[in-house]
């Protein structure tokens, strides 16, 4: 019985924890109509976090491509694009730096913070660019 429920406890925490990262996928709402937009699989490589359009929610904007940006991802399809890049988890502050954020709509890559709330049923988005900065929230899917 003792065995039991250390396993349940243990199985719990781990979920807890997953939670708790912006690991998974995210709803994206759009700033300005507060519509759906896409949903974002934010990935883990060795402790670095990338983040790739996983859907458009706009049937309309299926074909779209980032005709805006001005890296390698000019004129690629937005479905699938790689947005997010070298975020990395800062211990002392409990949220994810240092990477960055591509917003496909105007080809500006920002500086990136992560932070989850509610118990990793949200995720605030800080993209930043010196003192300047928006902040979006993300809603976790799974």
């Amino acid at each position: 019985m003792k065995s039991l429920i250390a396993i349940t406890l243990l199985a719990t925490a781990g979920v807890a924890f997953a939670q708790a990262t912006p690991v998974g996928l995210w709803k994206t709402i759009d700033d300005d109509t507060k519509q759906e937009k896409s949903l974002v699989r934010i990935s883990d490589a060795g402790g670095t976090l990338s983040g790739k359009i996983e859907k458009l929610l706009d049937p309309a904007k299926q074909d779209s491509k980032c005709d805006k940006c001005t890296d390698a991802r000019k004129d690629q399809p937005v479905l699938g694009m790689n947005i997010i890049e070298g975020v990395k988890k800062n211990e002392s502050e409990g949220h994810w730096e240092g990477g960055t954020i591509l917003d496909p709509n105007n080809g500006k890559t920002y500086k990136l913070r992560l932070t989850p709330k509610d118990g990793g049923k949200t995720l605030e988005v800080r993209g930043y660019i010196g003192f300047f900065y928006r902040n979006q929230t993300w809603q976790r899917v799974e």
